[in-house]
């Protein structure tokens, strides 16, 4: 399944690349995940977790970086895990670029998401839904420490958004299906004007 996102940052296309080369940093700033071991520069072993209402999913597993392109500023990342619990596997693989905007920098992220197991049960949009919610919090968080790194802190200190809960996770994920659905159904509907 292919998800399409993207977000700005006010910092500049240079200082977000910078970032994006610390890899725990930017692991960080995704709500439930923590990278637990370094395998070498470009391999990395980790959790993630994430709650959809009642069921809370716990994945370990590997993240690689496949590519970085200084010229460009893209970076591709292939990540795959099972569930603790046996039940489910997911695989992504990443594509993240940077472009300079008026503001600052605009962060393009291409998805390809396969699931199976309990997770694979969820809708494509439920999981589309929930992965734009995820995805605003990283952003949210890598504003933070992109910020702290301005001001001299470190940026391991910065307060991160909290992991929502699953059941503020699906609120949020339902709120944006049932944009979804209105915008489809009614807006096509409106009467002319003029």
């Amino acid at each position: 399944m292919m998800i399409k996102n993207e977000f700005e940052v006010s910092e500049s296309v240079e200082a977000v690349w910078e970032f994006f080369g610390d890899i725990p940093q930017v692991a960080a700033c995704l709500p439930g995940a923590e990278l637990t071991d370094k395998v070498d520069d470009d391999s990395y072993k980790g959790t993630v977790v994430i709650a959809l209402g009642p069921v809370k999913l716990e994945f370990d597993g590997t993240a690689d970086i496949l590519e970085r392109r200084d010229d460009d500023k893209t970076i591709v990342v292939d990540a795959a895990g099972a569930d603790k619990k046996g039940r489910g596997q997911a695989a992504l693989q990443l594509n993240a670029s940077l472009a300079a905007t008026a503001k600052g920098t605009n962060v393009a992220v291409d998805l390809d998401l396969q699931l199976s197991g309990a997770a694979a049960q969820y809708g494509r949009g439920m999981i589309a839904d929930v992965t734009s919610v995820l995805l605003d919090d990283f952003a949210t968080n890598l504003q933070n420490r992109l910020t702290a790194v301005r001001a001299g802190l470190d940026p391991s200190q910065v307060a991160v958004v909290k992991p929502a809960s699953g059941f503020v996770i699906g609120l949020r994920a339902l709120r944006m299906a049932l944009a979804r659905v209105f915008r489809r159904f009614f807006l096509p509907y409106r009467p002319a004007t003029g």
